[in-house]
């Protein structure tokens, strides 16, 4: 279930970046498809997880798999906004992207803790999740505001 999870979270907030622009460029190109290489991984990493959850190996490389992917919807957001500009809609919108930049912060963190204790990394990971079970209504808001 929480593959299935983390896959609509990222499905949700690409769709809600892509809304907001017109066009794209090869860079953001590139960036969507490095983010759709990782996204079919989670139910591959989450079977193990299920089999395997007290494997630190596996633990960490679930992390590991959703802090990836985590870095390149980053890339591909900040991407987005290098392209339309700081003023442009998307870019007020995200903002400095806390959410993002705590969520990587807590993926990093989850990694090695699962040689510590597997349950954490699950927490730590599943906390993310709940951070982002929302779809990120900023870029809706402004869209709103702006009258696109």
């Amino acid at each position: 279930m929480l593959s299935l999870v983390d896959v609509g979270i990222y499905w949700n907030n690409r769709h809600h970046l892509f809304q907001a622009v017109h066009r794209v460029n090869g860079r953001i190109l590139w960036a969507n498809l490095h983010l759709l290489s990782w996204l079919p991984l989670l139910p591959f990493v989450t079977h193990l997880v299920g089999e395997h959850y007290h494997s630190p190996v596996v633990m960490a490389f679930y992390g590991g798999v959703l802090l990836m992917a985590g870095v390149v919807y980053y890339i591909l957001s900040r991407s987005l906004v290098r392209h339309y500009g700081n003023e442009a809609v998307l870019a007020q919108a995200v903002g400095a992207d806390f959410t993002g930049k705590v969520s990587l912060g807590i993926y990093a963190v989850a990694i090695p803790l699962a040689w510590v204790a597997w349950w954490v990394t699950v927490l730590l990971v599943a906390l993310v999740a709940v951070l982002w079970l929302v779809p990120d209504r900023r870029i809706e808001k402004t869209l709103i505001n702006k009258g696109e």
